[in-house]
């Protein structure tokens, strides 16, 4: 079974049915505190927080919030064995304590519709069985029980279960939301999966149907919501409040990065290592001494992976202020390959975000810097973290001849997040409840 370490006493986790580990993810939550919502002094919020399928919330709790989350970096393995929800959701800090008025309400004029719609479309399309499974209310804790672990028990529905009718909804809803840029990862990193699970015979674990969709909340043009698609080497989690977009986190990566299949080249989670390499290749010499911690590249460096919501981490690098103009446009080059992946709308307003704080942006560096080396990049601002890490072979491996414990650009993972509270648009949830009259 796997462990969830609640503080000092770890418990172990009934694996098998979906409710009973929902049911135990919602106490631990609870008995935690949700400090966001303690702040509203509102019922409704609390009975809101409830689970789908484990009850609602006991209004008259009064748990009590802590002052800064316990919770350390966390790496990229996010598989069953380090899974850790132990408090509520806080968000990536650079010390225990987020940067206030970051995130607002407010019109951002990005094309959502499309979105609903085809988010309405994709549950029409279940069964009754299968969509009480793959909905949940918006302040799920299911929104944080991702990972990009092939071995992870998953909930929601797997494409595995769909009809083709309705892997062709799910689909529209990816491309609704997605650039053609980002679908395309999405559909890569899936058809690696499979081949490569193909190559070392193992295609249970490995195929291209291990992805699982959950939704969160009703899809609306004027509440919260938002969907997760989630199984190995891509999560990606997707939330909407009426005109605003909050895509993060997302992970992309892949074992191997490029596979001939069918006689094609397929080659996935190129953009941001070419991205990151054409940075730090701008940079000076002291400009590189500054920015690169370790010359060494470990196996996994990735501080903010799967079960890493409140990883705390100080800036560490060369400080955006530090660089050229140039530099600079090298240094959003590695945002972009993330941001990117979102239809141009969103994106635009996501990278203005990023460009408000550029200076305040730090850039992190650790392995070689060659065409070819190994190496982990961190980009840390108050709006945005990135990570891209260069892993050491895993269990596919043997898809590519892989050196076991060698750090290679043929194993990827990668991650976006939003630090100070609005991963998951957590953020802006708070904000909705506060200042909307129908939820005071």
């Amino acid at each position: 079974m796997p462990e969830i370490d609640a503080g000092e006493n770890p418990v172990q986790v009934p694996e098998g049915t979906e409710a009973s580990r929902r049911n135990f993810m919602r106490k631990v939550f609870f008995a935690s505190g949700a400090t966001a919502l303690v702040t509203m002094g509102s019922a409704g919020a609390w009975t809101a927080l409830a689970d789908d399928g484990t009850g609602t919330a006991d209004a008259s709790a009064s748990p009590s919030p802590s002052a800064a989350p316990s919770g350390g970096p966390g790496g990229g393995a996010g598989g069953p064995g380090n899974q850790s929800l132990t408090e509520e959701f806080f968000g990536l800090t650079t010390d225990g304590r987020r940067i206030d008025d970051l995130f607002t309400v407010h019109s951002t004029r990005v094309g959502t519709a499309p979105v609903i719609d085809a988010a309405n479309a994709f549950l029409a399309g279940l069964t009754d069985t299968q969509k009480s499974a793959t909905q949940f209310t918006v302040h799920s804790t299911e929104w944080r029980l991702w990972s990009n672990v092939d071995s992870y028990a998953r909930q929601g529905v797997s494409l595995a279960d769909l009809t083709d009718t309705q892997k062709d909804l799910g689909t529209a809803l990816l491309r609704s939301a997605l650039s053609a840029d980002g679908l395309e990862t999405t559909e890569k990193i899936r058809k690696i999966n499979q081949a490569a699970g193909e190559a070392i015979g193992n295609t249970t674990s490995f195929n291209e149907d291990a992805y699982y969709w959950t939704l969160m909340g009703t899809p609306s043009a004027t509440e919260p919501w938002g969907f997760q698609f989630d199984g190995h080497h891509c999560v990606i989690n997707y939330f909407v409040l009426g005109d605003q977009v909050v895509m993060s986190p997302c992970f992309w990566g892949s074992e191997p990065t490029s596979m001939e299949i069918d006689g094609e080249t397929v080659t996935v989670c190129h953009e941001e290592v070419l991205a990151s390499l054409a940075f730090v290749d701008s940079l000076t010499a002291d400009q590189q001494s500054v920015a690169i911690v370790s010359a060494t590249k470990t196996s996994e460096s990735m501080k903010a992976g799967a079960f890493s919501d409140n990883a705390v981490q100080a800036y560490e690098g060369i400080r955006g202020n530090a660089l050229t103009r140039a530099q600079k446009q090298k240094l959003l080059g590695i945002v972009e390959a993330f941001v990117d992946r979102a239809k141009a709308d969103a994106a635009k307003v996501r990278m203005a975000e990023v460009r408000a704080h550029l200076d305040d942006t730090y850039v992190t560096w650790a392995g070689g810097t060659g065409a070819d080396d190994a190496f982990y990049v961190r980009v840390h601002s108050p709006v945005v973290w990135v990570e891209v890490d260069c892993q050491a072979p895993g269990p596919l491996r043997g898809a590519y001849g892989g050196t076991e414990g060698v750090p290679t650009q043929m194993h990827v993972h990668s991650i976006i997040r939003t630090p100070n509270g609005n991963d998951y648009g957590k953020e802006l949830i708070s904000q909705h409840y506060l200042t909307s009259p129908h939820h005071r």
